[in-house]
Formats: structure tokens, C-alpha cells, sequence
């Protein structure tokens, strides 16, 4: 248990709250390039509780300015594109990318009230499939080196989906190794046609036993935790009846994001991004250390469990998240499908729209989510100090220089935990057609 004031702090993220301001340090996913690819490219954003407009002006180029016109308060989204900015159809100002009202045609000539006239601007740029946004104050930071941003175009697909819950529990799913022999447990082994939840259908690394059959029989993973320059690394180590060990390490990149492996040639690299205090998106990047993806097929798959524009899930506490007894008697622990990402929802959004941690009780294998909120709190505490180089990722460290990070199934031999986790990923980048570092 927490106290409420605790619980506050590590959850709301509007201009001045303490873990708001902490996510302003870093990039924030902001919306999907796929979002702009139409004939008229704006699109509303709303992001860390701030409504905004995100468009590409007649140049090419990306700006994220206030939605709400500073003259009467209209929907900018409705704002025509014109002269590299957008122009408020009400009476016509006009604004460039950095938000600054450069036109006020219906004033009298020669007035230079526009020159005072500036709404609210971010810095924005593109990264495989994404739009990212840097909210804070000073410079934006470097991003990191991570697989998901160095590999071609070409190996990464972006995706996004509305949960209607705050972003911390969200992200602590994703921290929670014990839950996937549970939340995610099938009843049967065989093998469906491809879907989000084939990581838990297929083989486990190296052996004939099936992930899902793996997950079931070893449901006690002994989980250790170490701290990074990126933040935590998680590992989850099911000892096995012959002796050996299965070891699945997946990664938390702070503030707000999880690295997992999706198979031995795939990882998803995963941002909990508020909306507000009580929705988020979570967008990820699947990063192929093989062949290129296949992007349609991909968002085919994706589109058929999610609705257009808002990326809501089809299945929701509206419809019971498509909840079926029998099945549940039959085939999946929860009743729930075969996508894993529906089963995660449901989980973080029945906790209600900020769970309420002070009549939760944890225990030894949540220790993942212990350490990040500790994490979170010591980031929240070196802000208030005014030592802002002290956060994850800015402490003394070039964010170029973090690689990886190793998230991957493998197993181990008489122990050999590290060497059995370093060999496997080795193996994968000695394979892979766009990683040059071995």
C-alpha cells in the first residue's frame, strides 16, 4: 500500500504535477506518421493533458502548436494549411510551427498586435513511424541508440491503442513477468495463424516445449532486477525439471516504456503515453532483427482489433472485452481471445481509471514494479532539487551511447545465465542484415 498523496504524485502528469513534469524530459510519442498520411495532414493531439494540433505545413515540414486559437478559443484542427502554418478560419490568423501569430488580416493596417500573439509550440520530429514531441523546457535531449530507432525504415513497424486507464499501470503490466503464466496462459499448445499473442504460442528458445506449455508448468519465475543507464533490466528465470534454465529478459527504458522480446527475430519496444491523467496510447515498435516486416499485413492484423481514428480497441469494458465462459473453460485463462494486448487491457483498465494503490498489497514477484516506483520517486525527488542531471538517462551519460537493449528469450546450461542471454543475442545480431556493432 501507498498513501494517497503518493499515489497522486506518481500518476498525474498535468503542467506542474510531479511525475508530469518528470515525463516532459523526454521525448513523447505523439502520434503515428501513418496519422498524416492523407490529403489534408493535421491531426488533434491531445498529450500530458495539453490539446494541441500536430500538422505538416505546405514546406514538408512538422509543427505541434496549441489547438485552441488565442483570439476567440476555435478548433485549430480545422485551420487552414496555408503559407508554411496554419490560418484559423474564424478571422483568418495566422500561425507558423513555433506558434507565433505572424498575420492578423481583419486588423487595421499597420497594427503589430500579432507580434504579442503566441500559442503554446513543441519541437517535433520523425523516427520510423512515429512523430515525437519534446515538452519540457531547454533543448531537447539526444535520443538513445536503441535497435528500434537505428534499424532501417524497412524493419520497424509503429502501431498505436487507446487504453482507457492512466499511464502508470499501464506501464507496470509490462514490468510484471510473473503475470504473463496467468494473464496469458493458453490451455492448448497448438499453434494458431499468426497474432499478437504468437510470443506465447510459439517455441521456447532452444528447446521443443511450447512457450504457453513453458509458462503453465513454471508459473514461479524468480525474477532480479538491476538498475541501467536506461533504466531497469528485468530478468525472469524459470528453472526447469532437466536441470536447465529458461531466462527471459525484458527491459523498462525510463520514464515510460518497456523493451520485450516478440520472438527470437522480433522485439516490441512499447511507450505508455498519457493523454491524460485517466487515458494513454501505447504505441510500439516492432523491430526485426530478420527480413523486413511486412507493414500492411501487419496493420492489417492490427486494424482488425482496433477502430479508426482514435486507434480505440474493438473489444472494451463496453462489450465485456468479448468475454466467453466457455472459452474460458476451454482454451485461454481469461475467456478473452487469443491477442495478448486485449488480456493486458483488460487487466490495467479494470483497475479502474487510476488504480488506487492504497489497498493494494504486493508481493516478492513484483519487484519490477517496486524498483520503478522508487525510480520514478527519486526522479520526482532530484527534480524538485533542481538536479535534473540526476534522471535516468541524463546523468552524466550520452543517450547515443546506450544500445540494445538486450531483450530476449534464451537458455541457460548449468547455470550459465549471462553467457546463455549474451550468446543468444549475439547470435541474432551476427544474423541480422542492419546491426553492424559485433
Amino acid at each position: 500500500m501507498i498513501s494517497q498523496e503518493l499515489n497522486d504524485s506518481l500518476t498525474r502528469v498535468g503542467k506542474g504535477t510531479d511525475a508530469g513534469e518528470v515525463l516532459r524530459r523526454y521525448w513523447q510519442p505523439a502520434a503515428l506518421s501513418d496519422e498524416l498520411q492523407n490529403g489534408r495532414p493535421v491531426v488533434p493531439v491531445r498529450l500530458l493533458g495539453e490539446d494541441l494540433v500536430l500538422f505538416r505545413d505546405t514546406a514538408g515540414q512538422l509543427g505541434l502548436i496549441g489547438r485552441r486559437c488565442p483570439h476567440r478559443g476555435v478548433d485549430l484542427c480545422y485551420g487552414r494549411l496555408e503559407d508554411n502554418g496554419l490560418r484559423c478560419p474564424f478571422h483568418g490568423w495566422h500561425f507558423n510551427r513555433s506558434g507565433q501569430c505572424v498575420e492578423q488580416p481583419g486588423e487595421p493596417e499597420g497594427s503589430r498586435m500579432h507580434e504579442q500573439i503566441q500559442t503554446p509550440a513543441y519541437p517535433v520530429v520523425e523516427k520510423n513511424g512515429i512523430i515525437w514531441a519534446y515538452m519540457g523546457p531547454g533543448d531537447p535531449p539526444a535520443f538513445a541508440d536503441f535497435d528500434c530507432f537505428r534499424a532501417p525504415d524497412t524493419h520497424v513497424f509503429a502501431f498505436k491503442g487507446l487504453w482507457e486507464c492512466n499511464w502508470l499501470q499501464a506501464l507496470e503490466v509490462g514490468i510484471d513477468p510473473a503475470h504473463a503464466s496467468f494473464l496469458h496462459r493458453f490451455l492448448q499448445d497448438e499453434d494458431p495463424d499468426d497474432s499478437y499473442g504468437k510470443q506465447f504460442r510459439d517455441k521456447a528458445a532452444n528447446t521443443e516445449i511450447p512457450m504457453t506449455r513453458l509458462l503453465r508448468e513454471y508459473p514461479r519465475p524468480d525474477i532480479q532486477v538491476e538498475e541501467m543507464e536506461y533504466g531497469l533490466k528485468l530478468t525472469a528465470l524459470r528453472y526447469l525439471d532437466d536441470g536447465r534454465t529458461h531466462v527471459r529478459v525484458t527491459n523498462q527504458i525510463f520514464p515510460e516504456a518497456i523493451c520485450i522480446p516478440m520472438s527470437r527475430e522480433m522485439t516490441i519496444t512499447q511507450w505508455h503515453v498519457p493523454i491524460d491523467d485517466e487515458n494513454c496510447y501505447w504505441y510500439s515498435m516492432f523491430t526485426s532483427f530478420d527480413k523486413p516486416v511486412n507493414k500492411e499485413l501487419m496493420r492489417e492484423q492490427r486494424l482488425q482489433e482496433h477502430s479508426l481514428p482514435d486507434y480505440a480497441p474493438l473489444k472494451n469494458a463496453r462489450n465485456n472485452y468479448g468475454y466467453d465462459p466457455s472459452e474460458q473453460a476451454k482454451l485461454t485463462y481469461t475467456g478473452m481471445g487469443l491477442d495478448i494486448n486485449v488480456h493486458d487491457q483488460w487487466a490495467v483498465e479494470s483497475m479502474g481509471g487510476i488504480q488506487d494503490r492504497t489497498q493494494e498489497h504486493l508481493g516478492k514477484t513484483d519487484i519490477g514494479i517496486i524498483r520503478y516506483r522508487r525510480m520514478l520517486r527519486s526522479a520526482i525527488a532530484a527534480l524538485k532539487d533542481g538536479r535534473e542531471t540526476d534522471l535516468p538517462m541524463k546523468n552524466g551519460c550520452d543517450p547515443r551511447q546506450i544500445q540494445g537493449p538486450i531483450s530476449n528469450d534464451s537458455l541457460a546450461e548449468n547455470g550459465a545465465l549471462e553467457e546463455a542471454t549474451l550468446t543468444s543475442d549475439a547470435a541474432r545480431r551476427a544474423a541480422c542484415p542492419w546491426d553492424a556493432r559485433l
